[in-house]
């Protein structure tokens, strides 16, 4: 079993979101557990941003010719990385109601038109494979339920993006709330971690592991 894990958060291992999406990897190796357990890590902080030459790729009717450069290579690696995977796990912070700028330049990478997408008269379609995907999400402040404050453009932005290229089979989970501290952050914790124990011994999801 393959799993890429994304980390998004400037803190990295120390973020709330790296901490949750911990509970879901533990829980993927203990449901896979006999193809054994190989995690891939990515840190979306150290990505370039995409240059000129994957700019003009992206705008012409084809790739330049001969080895790719600069951000088109690393493109090439970043669609290998995802494509070899089982299992993809993002974890992430939201930043300003979405996604923070290391995760969207990860996505500016994948979502890739001839590699991860055609464009049809239908619109784009996505040309992997579909996986589950699970993001961890941690917020300041409320953004689901009857007392959100604030409004939610990261969970629409990702399952629209991640379509794009074929994956449609997204599961979020969150910690919200983390500027609170004190009690109420240990009790978002708890819900968060129960809603991953829920999930992973549901039997739903133990029948869509198998025909994986």
């Amino acid at each position: 079993m393959s799993v890429l894990r994304l980390t998004c958060s400037p803190r990295g291992a120390d973020s709330e979101s790296h901490r949750l999406s911990q509970f879901i990897v533990d829980g993927l190796a203990r449901v896979d557990a006999e193809r054994g357990h190989d995690l891939v890590e990515l840190d979306a902080n150290r990505l370039p941003h995409v240059d000129a030459e994957y700019a003009w790729a992206l705008g012409s009717s084809r790739d330049p010719d001969g080895d790719p450069s600069g951000s088109l290579h690393q493109s090439d690696r970043l669609i290998r990385s995802l494509a070899d995977a089982d299992y993809v796990v993002i974890a992430t912070p939201m930043h300003n109601y979405t996604v923070p700028s290391a995760l969207k330049v990860w996505i500016d990478h994948v979502v890739r038109v001839r590699s991860t997408f055609s464009v049809t008269r239908e619109g784009k379609v996505g040309i992997l494979v579909d996986r589950p995907v699970f993001v961890a999400v941690s917020s300041g402040g409320l953004f689901s339920g009857p007392d959100a404050r604030q409004p939610d453009f990261l969970t629409p932005y990702l399952k629209a993006a991640l379509a794009t290229i074929g994956l449609k089979r997204l599961t979020f989970f969150s910690v919200e709330g983390t500027a609170m501290g004190g009690q109420a952050l240990e009790a978002a914790r708890l819900r968060a971690q129960a809603d991953i124990a829920a999930h992973f011994a549901a039997s739903p999801f133990r029948a869509d592991l198998l025909s994986a």
